[in-house]
């Protein structure tokens, strides 16, 4: 082999030497690069027309994706935000003061008294009302053409498919699936910390002047019984008690809610009241009224505070 030869040969494996180094430069790395992730699918569009049976007993279809919703119940409200639709919320009462946006939606009047000609120029897609002092409502807000969805839970689990329905309604069902299991979840850690405790029993104050209470088959009836507590006013409903009632049921703790009672120590102060077993023994508990009253994504932290007054040993108090 000539001398010309081999050095063409070696100036040959020097370029190609030098152009796999200018390749690895280029790429930036010595391995192959890792293909790319693919994307995650997009969630599936909530289906619509939606066909709900609503707390009125009412068959309610919704034709599509509500765009502007009025609420005229604060539970309702929390609950319309706790699932991702707030932002379409248009129109609150009064007495709507959570979650903290809501401060600047417009006021469609009172929860007693929505302004009925305020809601019809919201020109809303749908109307979430209650029932009790909200029931006639419904006839004369549809008499206006709107769609309105009752929602007046009695129960927790009327809570849990309550959430569920606003969820079909506005087209969040996801997001109030996930809301309902983390509910869930936290009931289920307040009733494995009661489970083996002893039943307390108790009274519930919501009003005085005259004395009123929450009997069986309401909210705060199922939230006593399933805190650990045995409500001693067996009527049912919302109803008056007088003080001869409440010494003869002399109730081992008495719950409160902050509008009715300020405090523990204005309760012990009451006539007759001194000789009650939970004011002798320091068991006057004060609840906060949005927690324990209002059906919607906080009523679990009102079962804790009920549970913890009941069994604060359970709670480690």
């Amino acid at each position: 082999m000539t001398r010309t030869t081999r050095t063409t040969r070696g100036a040959l494996a020097a370029l190609l030497f030098a152009a796999a180094l200018a390749a690895l430069a280029l790429t930036g790395c010595t391995q192959p690069a890792a293909p790319e992730a693919a994307p995650e699918p997009a969630a599936p569009a909530a289906a619509f027309p939606v066909t709900i049976t609503d707390d009125a007993s009412r068959s309610v279809t919704i034709a599509a994706r509500p765009e502007k919703i009025v609420s005229l119940a604060p539970a309702n409200t929390e609950t319309l935000f706790a699932i991702g639709a707030g932002d379409r919320v248009v129109g609150v009462t009064s007495y709507d003061d959570y979650p903290a946006e809501v401060a600047d939606i417009a006021k469609v009047g009172d929860f007693s008294g929505p302004n009925l000609e305020a809601v019809a120029a919201a020109d809303p897609d749908v109307v979430f009302v209650t029932t009790g002092v909200q029931a006639d409502v419904i006839g004369k807000l549809e008499a206006l053409g709107a769609t309105v969805v009752a929602i007046d839970p009695t129960t927790l689990d009327g809570v849990y498919e309550a959430i569920g329905e606003v969820g079909q309604v506005t087209g969040n069902t996801a997001e109030a699936d996930k809301l309902v299991a983390d509910m869930k979840a936290k009931a289920d850690e307040i009733a494995t910390k009661v489970a083996s405790a002893e039943k307390t029993t108790a009274f519930i104050e919501i009003g005085q002047n005259p004395l009123f209470t929450a009997g069986a088959a309401t909210l705060l009836g199922d939230l006593i019984v399933r805190a650990g507590g045995a409500n001693v006013v067996a009527e049912p409903g919302y109803v008056s008690y007088s003080a001869e009632q409440l010494v003869k049921a002399n109730p081992a703790v008495y719950l409160a809610t902050k509008t009715s009672a300020t405090d523990a120590a204005t309760v012990a102060k009451r006539p007759g009241y001194d000789g009650l077993a939970a004011v002798k023994d320091g068991r006057v508990v004060i609840l906060e009224d949005n927690l324990v009253s209002r059906p919607g994504p906080r009523i679990v932290e009102g079962l804790e505070q009920i549970a913890v007054g009941l069994h604060p040993d359970a709670f480690g108090q």
